[in-house]
């Protein structure tokens, strides 16, 4: 056969392939999740905590998605091409895309967002528009982004919404506008209704740049108040898919064992959660590096891997997930349980215990996203009771919890943060010195943690273009850090997602179920 028709007989064999591709996608029905807690914005451009972003990343869109080897895939950029010396990102948007309200997408909406909106109300947005020389629009389809010295994480930054310009005009206060509440994007969903502490509805973008996309007629988002509702709801079909924290992690083998559900651990490759309990440096004696490490050797870390979270974790004692490149794990310092150590610790810190046996106290203030994190700050107060630690939880709604972290206004914390692909917009804004309140992100240096040395070093390796001297300078980061324990590592998270067998497509990229859904079907 001549190399003409082998290759004739191939593109025939290619697109039969994608024609029955194409088929077995089917169109229609109602997919069914669970959204806990109940978010308090559907604007990821206002707030990133992780229930917004599961709900708005369906109607919000950024330029770029993520694959699970961390590669950069479409979405409102079509293309892009990055200099030879790392300085100039030039991305070509797609054309005849609409906003939600029919108004066209344009280059001056990514200029609005990544330069005005975003920055204004996120820290991390801010650092990136730091490393921005200018921002130029050869016309309404490109934006070239043109920065002062190399910063190969500068791709990993485009996944963050996209705002339309065109309803903030003439607006200052961009936290408090009248348009954060109309949530117009340009994603595969509309938002239909919010029927407050009962569920949040999107339906399909018909006007959606996406070929026949999205597959799904419509999403419900149910709000139910405790696990065992979560549970049941699922266990009897009113819904399709269960997050990590949906239910308690005890629950999740038993439930995968259910007729036709898939259990899958995948699509945190981009986010890379790690729990943490933060640790507020700003107050005595937590701001003594001695109470910290004391503090690290007084929970047993294992325990609320094991116990509280089912086996669902693994062990860590530094700033990156399991899931980084630039992970050195020898270059951490380990903390073993050892409440004997922690006693000598804060011994040698002076903190003498008292009649009652009470060192000092302090308040937490738990994570609010239900009975999983609750039993794990009840576990905090006991260990550390146990080594002279008076613990007084603070109970609070989520506002309240991201209000008190982000003003310094807690001596403990609980959270978890993504600390995505690249540590130079995953974590090192959390360890840099800061002076002020962090309002805006949790996953700041809400902990007031300063070195001087560890500035530098993030700094330099955020602007390092050789990946093998990235790596040497994050080790070193990584083993001042560990050293210095700004705040519990608690566990590299491991979040496993349940769905019934008839979800197609429900993880498809790096960002799991944080994604569009605009390939998610149903089999009839």
């Amino acid at each position: 056969m001549s190399r003409f028709l082998r290759s004739l007989a191939l593109s025939v064999v290619l697109s039969l392939s994608a024609w029955s591709s194409a088929l077995a996608q089917e169109a229609g029905g109602t997919l069914n999740l669970i959204v806990q807690p109940e978010l308090p914005t559907l604007n990821v451009g206002v707030n990133r905590l992780g229930p917004t972003t599961y709900v708005g990343n369906k109607i919000y869109e950024g330029l770029l998605t993520y694959s699970a080897d961390l590669k950069p895939v479409p979405r409102l950029a079509e293309s892009w091409t990055v200099s030879d010396d790392g300085l100039v990102y030039t991305f070509n948007l797609r054309r005849n895309v609409k906003w939600h309200d029919g108004q066209p997408f344009t280059a001056k909406d990514v200029v609005f967002s990544f330069e005005k909106f975003l920055p204004a109300l996120q820290a991390r947005s801010r650092l990136n528009l730091a490393e921005v020389k200018e921002i130029a629009t050869p016309d309404d389809h490109t934006v070239v982004f043109t920065l002062k010295a190399p910063f190969p994480a500068f791709i990993f930054v485009h996944n963050t919404a996209v705002l339309p310009a065109h309803l903030y005009e003439g607006v200052t206060d961009f936290r408090n506008a009248g348009a954060n509440t109309k949530f117009v994007g340009t994603g595969p969903f509309k938002f239909a209704e919010w029927n407050k502490g009962s569920f949040i509805h999107l339906v399909k973008n018909p006007d959606y740049w996406g070929d026949g996309k999205p597959y799904l007629d419509d999403i419900f988002f149910h709000v139910i108040p405790d696990a065992n509702s979560r549970a049941i709801a699922f266990e009897t079909g009113q819904v399709d898919v269960l997050r990590a924290g949906d239910v308690e992690n005890f629950d999740i083998r038993r439930l995968a064992e259910l007729d036709g559900v898939e259990l899958t651990e995948a699509g945190w490759e981009v986010l890379q959660p790690v729990g943490y309990i933060h640790l507020n440096n700003r107050h005595k004696p937590l701001d003594d590096v001695r109470v910290r490490q004391a503090v690290a050797h007084a929970i047993d870390r294992q325990f609320i891997i094991d116990t509280i979270f089912a086996g669902f974790g693994h062990e860590t004692n530094g700033p990156l997930s399991r899931l980084s490149r630039f992970k050195d794990t020898a270059a951490e310092t380990k903390y073993e349980y050892d409440p004997a150590k922690a006693n000598a610790l804060l011994d040698e810190a002076g903190l003498k215990p008292d009649a009652n046996g009470v060192r000092f106290a302090v308040k937490l203030v738990p994570l609010p996203y239900g009975e999983l994190w609750q039993r794990q700050a009840e576990y905090t107060r006991e260990a550390l009771a146990a080594v002279g630690i008076k613990v007084e939880l603070v109970a609070t709604d989520v506002p309240g919890w991201f209000k008190r972290l982000t003003s310094f206004d807690y001596d403990l914390g609980q959270n978890f943060v993504y600390t995505t692909a690249d540590p130079a917009v995953g974590i090192s804004y959390a360890y840099t010195t800061v002076e002020g309140d962090n309002a805006g992100t949790t996953g700041g240096n809400v902990n007031g943690y300063s070195n001087p040395e560890v500035d530098r070093l993030l700094a330099e390796a955020g602007h390092e273009n050789d990946a093998e001297k990235r790596k040497a300078l994050y080790s070193q980061a990584q083993k001042i850090i560990s050293a210095e324990v700004p705040l519990i590592w608690t566990h590299d998270i491991v979040f496993p997602t349940l769905y019934r067998g008839k979800v197609r497509n429900l993880i498809t990229t790096g960002f799991g179920t944080d994604e569009n859904f605009a390939d998610v079907w149903l089999a009839k």
